[in-house]
């Protein structure tokens, strides 16, 4: 259970009892003008939006069966825009006549406490996913959480056993898995077009180098207290808590873009194998890290996976030196993807169709509406919180052996790694109090 280092009880009854407050009910919210009927929309809150956040927004709005009534940020304005986005979209939609607004949070444990939120988008910074998706699923909230799913591997095996525990719907936010492409060369791999698969060809774009910043104020619209929150307090530099260039390349907060964006490719990777639940046996590589600046995480990699089946794995940066994507190796032909594109030899696998008694991957034709989906029928969606799980996974035992310097022996069954306490002491960081998982 998530130590928020508050009475657990008194705040959500607090909370709940903020949110509980009668009233009319309109024909809109009953479904009489063709819209969603109130009692047939899932109502959501968002947290973390910002770049990534807003982005999922303008998605989720466009589906009538979701209705968005909070937002949280430790940024002010980000908050307050993203609210006004809401409230301006649904102003002119059938949902208006129930529609009450969006109220704002700077604390998410405000947002998760309310009793009328049934699902919880989270798009906040990797440092903060795990602490917020198991405070949320104990509140008994569905989610969608974005990618990488955790920072470290022992972040992600609690959020797997809070998932089964509390029997919540979790979409992790790998959404290739709902690319047709992506679908059909998992196919062809698991139906044998290609043979036996003896290698897999990883890439994705390298990390990013920033100069040195010296620390300046934070911004009066950040709460840079809140935003740091678990991980350990660093100076407010201009750059500090930009994704792009800023905490997404900073090991205080994160992984690096080895784990940022290489997820993606790793989760094609074992959605195509058919091993969400696998993992590789011996783990070694190497990697180039800056030599000064604001960013200490790999620019670029070059790491290799020995699974126990014999199958190799090989992940580097896309120019160092495969194309980005997922290339699956058979001895009788082979698959790229990259998740639109798709690209085979012999060219004749391009032409195949899948036959009706032949295996066929989970068909999901859009990531967002996969997930409602999956609140009402209650059976898990294409990406659920263990495929998550053992695709950040992957991306983690490969920095752990770059750090090292070494080869490390994983134990997918055990969930780590064997005779090795040095990198065992890896699966986990400390967090900085009160919060703890």
């Amino acid at each position: 259970m998530a130590n928020l280092n508050i009475n657990r009880r008194g705040f959500m009854q607090k909370a709940a009892a903020a949110v509980s407050v009668p009233y009319l009910v309109p024909g809109a919210a009953l479904g009489a003008d063709g819209g969603v009927a109130a009692s047939e929309r899932i109502t959501c809150g968002s947290i973390g939006v910002g770049s990534q956040g807003n982005s999922l927004l303008r998605r989720f709005l466009r589906f009538d069966t979701a209705q968005f009534v909070a937002v949280c940020d430790p940024y002010e304005n980000k908050r307050e825009s993203a609210a006004k986005k809401i409230e301006t979209w649904y102003a002119g939609k059938a949902q208006k006549g129930s529609y009450q607004g969006c109220k704002v949070y700077n604390d998410f444990r405000e947002l998760i406490g309310r009793r009328d939120v049934d699902a919880v988008v989270i798009a906040s910074p990797g440092h903060w996913h795990a602490i917020q998706a198991v405070s949320a699923i104990e509140a008994g909230k569905d989610l969608y959480s974005e990618k990488p799913l955790s920072v470290t591997i022992a972040e992600g095996q609690a959020m797997c056993r809070a998932v089964r525990r509390h029997r919540r719907v979790f979409q992790t936010g790998t959404h290739m898995r709902s690319i047709p492409n992506v679908r059909l060369a998992g196919e062809l791999v698991q139906n044998g077009y290609l043979g036996k698969v003896h290698t897999v060809e990883v890439a994705c774009p390298g990390g990013r180098e920033a100069p040195t910043e010296k620390a300046v104020p934070p911004p009066p619209e950040l709460d840079y207290e809140t935003w740091v929150g678990p991980a350990p307090m660093i100076p407010y530099t201009p750059h500090r808590c930009d994704r792009l260039f800023g905490w997404m390349h900073c090991y205080n907060f994160v992984v690096g873009w080895i784990s940022g964006w290489g997820v993606h490719y790793m989760d094609l990777t074992l959605f195509g194998l058919g091993g969400d639940n696998s993992g590789p046996i011996a783990v070694e590589g190497t990697a180039v890290f800056p030599k000064a600046g604001l960013n200490d995480t790999p620019i670029s990699w070059n790491v290799q996976y020995t699974m126990a089946d014999g199958l190799k794995i090989k992940y580097a940066n896309n120019d160092n030196p495969y194309p980005q994507g997922v290339c699956f190796k058979g001895d009788k032909g082979w698959v790229h993807t990259s998740g639109g594109k798709l690209k085979a030899g012999p060219d004749s696998l391009l032409k195949v169709a899948i036959k009706p008694d032949e295996k066929h991957l989970y068909d999901s034709k859009n990531h967002l509406g996969n997930f409602l989906e999956c609140v009402r029928s209650r059976r898990d969606p294409v990406a659920p919180v263990e495929a998550g799980h053992a695709a950040t996974t992957l991306c983690n035992i490969a920095d752990v052996a770059i750090r090292l310097k070494r080869k490390v022996t994983w134990d997918p069954v055990a969930g780590s790694f064997v005779d090795d306490d040095q990198a065992n002491r890896m699966r986990s960081r400390a967090m900085r109090s009160p919060w703890t998982i």
